[in-house]
């Protein structure tokens, strides 16, 4: 199937961007104390020289003590760190590319091997560390507004700096996620709740918040997940209906684009309908979408971590789905990762040349 529309412009607000394909936001932990450096900046160009159209970074942290459960993960807070991400917004610039930061609050997690502990403990909704045990304090609702301003204050951040738009981590197991999960939130305040509606809530005010923040014209997207961790099965909206009373709240409050983050994208969402996250998301809210996993590979993200290798397969049922309007951008991790000429080679449709993807990829910024 040809690829010609995903090499479509997009345009959403004040973002526009040169194609469809987006380079999904992957931890990489290689910025020591928090502070990206050369590496990093270099990293993220090459990924714009290669003709990406929007670049998710990896995940980066609040100005929160708790918010990191990684010693290499970068933070979007702070003098140094705020000039590291300047140096790399800069270079993708320079590159003709555009970007958006992942801001992220890790919530509770389990302790990092090394023995590396953050400065104050984890914290999350209910101190509940899926599926069962603790690790961590239960969020007071003070602390619950330090971390919704804590956003804020980064995606203002990311305005300031010159990244063409903001993305909050909602999804795998992190803070937000932990508030929409009814195994790890046990609240029985104003940010609990039996349904996943009435646990949105906290989802809802940080997105407000940000939009404060950034002002009508910059777009904010939200990364999300059905599954877990430890459940890769689960769904915390299991029927539409329970999807939209979700997702509704958020667009409310100001999201723009939903990330829905799969482990493959081609597995439906819910019986009796082909339509995957995203395409659902789109249907029952009107706003854009992207899609993400297993494109482009055999194989899914999950087993990459735990040294499965994966090779070069068929973007034709992607291109399928994409063509009939089921979602607007196409987020790609693995591929991106071993080779920042990916976007280049599908569009000049030189697949002979694609790679497949190794754990040892993760090991250095190629």
């Amino acid at each position: 199937m040809s690829t010609n529309n995903l090499f479509q412009p997009f345009q959403l607000k004040s973002l526009n961007i040169k194609n469809r394909i987006v380079m999904a936001p992957m931890t990489r932990a290689f910025s020591p104390n928090g502070i990206p450096g050369a590496n990093v900046a270099e990293y993220y160009k090459r990924r714009a020289e290669g003709q990406v159209g929007l670049i998710l970074s990896e995940g980066t942290v609040i100005d929160r003590p708790s918010s990191n459960a990684h010693p290499g993960v970068p933070h979007f807070y702070g003098t140094e760190a705020l000039n590291g991400w300047k140096h790399v917004i800069d270079a993708v610039h320079a590159a003709g590319g555009a970007m958006a930061p992942q801001i992220w609050h890790q919530g509770i997690q389990p302790n990092h091997p090394s023995g590396w502990l953050p400065s104050a403990p984890f914290e999350g909704p209910s101190g509940i560390l899926a599926p069962e045990g603790t690790n961590g304090k239960a969020l007071t609702e003070e602390d619950i507004a330090d971390i919704v301003r804590a956003f804020a204050q980064a995606a203002a951040d990311a305005k300031r700096l010159g990244f063409e738009t903001v993305e909050l981590h909602g999804a795998h197991g992190y803070l937000i996620d932990q508030f929409f999960y009814a195994l790890t939130n046990k609240r029985t305040d104003k940010y609990g709740g039996n349904t996943i509606g009435e646990r949105t809530r906290f989802a809802a005010e940080v997105i407000k918040e940000v939009r404060k923040a950034v002002g009508e014209d910059y777009p904010i997207i939200i990364r999300l997940s059905q599954f877990k961790p430890t459940e890769y099965n689960h769904k915390l909206a299991a029927t539409p209906a329970e999807m939209e009373a979700w997702l509704t709240p958020m667009v409310d409050a100001g999201v723009d684009i939903f990330h829905c983050s799969q482990r493959r994208f081609w597995e439906p969402e819910f019986e009796g309908d082909d339509l995957n996250f995203a395409g659902w998301a789109k249907k029952l809210t009107g706003k854009a979408t992207i899609t993400v996993g297993s494109i482009g590979l055999s194989g899914d993200f999950m087993g990459a971590f735990q040294g499965e290798s994966s090779s070069p397969s068929s973007l034709d049922e992607l291109l399928r789905r994409f063509d009939r309007g089921d979602f607007d951008l196409v987020a790609v991790g693995r591929p991106l990762l071993a080779d920042p000429a990916w976007v280049v080679k599908i569009k000049e449709e030189r697949n002979g040349e694609l790679k497949g993807f190794s754990k040892e990829a993760l090991a250095t910024l190629i």
